[in-house]
């Protein structure tokens, strides 16, 4: 098998709860640093337009979305440790969806006023709303209440099963633990009086930290498109016989989040299924790559 280069940067939310996974299964990986906003010139030719991160590269197969990372990296490393179950996905849009935006203006009403105005204008363009630190900190009270009371979800399951959230570190422990990562990383004199309340979580996180991220080595960027192209995709053309749509191998395609940065990626449909629809695109830099998306919080159009 190919090894696995992770596309990332390292103050990602989303991309520590893939490093977790990577610690869990004592997985070695290829760490490429992609910057924190667009442009992304060693991004977009293996995504064809996608910009989000964390992106998994594997040969010239391409996985978008931690969601399907997690999913793919569980059916490459089956258990025991970091294991993946049915349930585990909609908890993960529970802790991205729910969980997740109580915390950003918890901390940009902190550290929003000595960030620079490119990554202001970045993340308006990806949201389609304005980066306003003023509504933020005004929503910072409200915010509060909400990030404590997902916290103490975890705190009251810490308390039923021990010291993680199944009793053992899975794919649930690192989708909540991105949070309390995020809060503690960026805002600890927000973090800790928010906190201190929940012993459980507090020593929870500390064992996940000491999980640590497996073994990585950093690989350049350009390196990263040389693999791709010099790759072949291992995925076999694949229709799904009860896909909604009628979408079938062969069709062009459109394929975009449905929550922000819905840049559109077209391709030509290699396989769908329940979970997962990959797409064909070729570009100079890589050749042809065939990119994988999660069905769940993605739309899937015809061209």
């Amino acid at each position: 098998m190919s090894e696995i280069i992770f596309h990332h940067y390292w103050t990602s939310p989303f991309s520590e709860k893939v490093r977790n996974i990577f610690g869990m299964k004592g997985i070695s990986w290829r760490s490429v640093e992609q910057p924190t906003i667009m442009p992304k010139p060693h991004l977009i030719p293996l995504t064809g337009g996608y910009r989000k991160i964390p992106v998994m590269q594997i040969g010239a197969d391409i996985y978008c979305d931690s969601q399907l990372i997690l999913r793919e990296v569980e059916r490459r490393f089956p258990g025991p440790k970091g294991e993946a179950n049915g349930i585990s996905a909609p908890l993960g849009f529970w802790a991205d969806r729910a969980w997740f935006p109580a915390g950003i203006p918890l901390i940009f009403s902190v550290v929003g006023d000595t960030i620079g105005e490119a990554f202001k204008k970045d993340r308006e363009a990806m949201s389609g709303a304005p980066f306003d630190t003023d509504r933020m900190k005004q929503a910072v009270p409200l915010m509060r209440e909400q990030f404590r009371a997902h916290t103490g979800f975890v705190e009251e399951q810490l308390a039923a099963h021990g010291d993680f959230l199944t009793g053992k570190p899975t794919v649930l422990d690192a989708q909540a633990y991105m949070n309390i990562w995020f809060l503690t990383s960026f805002v600890p004199q927000v973090a800790e009086p928010l906190l201190k309340e929940f012993t459980r979580v507090n020593a929870w996180a500390a064992r996940m930290k000491a999980i640590g991220y497996g073994k990585h080595e950093k690989m350049a960027r350009e390196e990263a498109l040389a693999v791709a192209k010099g790759a072949t995709s291992t995925t076999r053309e694949q229709a799904d016989p009860n896909e909604p749509n009628g979408l079938k191998p062969g069709q062009k395609v459109n394929v975009m989040p449905d929550d922000y940065g819905k840049d559109p990626i077209a391709g030509v449909l290699v396989a769908s299924s329940l979970h997962e629809v990959a797409i064909r695109r070729e570009h100079p830099e890589v050749g042809e790559v065939v990119v994988h998306f999660p069905r769940a919080g993605f739309w899937v159009l015809p061209a």
